[in-house]
């Protein structure tokens, strides 16, 4: 079985951002957000476990409602994806 793996698109700024100076970012290698180049970054089980415990006011945040998972970078959400 593979791993559930999921992905954003949040630009190269941010996707450098995310996957080395977020706070999940200094968390071991299994729970840290992968910069997966062209401004995506890729989340395994752990990663996204562990960036949801980010709080409402921090970039990185994340929301899962009836309008899906999105992660908020500032005032912009960014929908991820579920990659099969």
């Amino acid at each position: 079985m593979r791993e559930e793996r999921w992905r954003v698109e949040v630009g190269p700024e941010n996707a450098a951002w995310l996957s080395t100076e977020c706070r999940t970012a200094l968390l071991a290698r299994e729970y840290r957000p992968v910069d997966a180049g062209g401004g995506v970054v890729e989340f395994d089980r752990r990663a996204l476990g562990a960036i949801r415990e980010l709080g409402e006011e921090e970039d990185g945040y994340i929301t899962d409602d009836a309008e899906g998972v999105r992660i908020w970078i500032g005032e912009d959400a960014y929908e991820l994806e579920r990659v099969e």
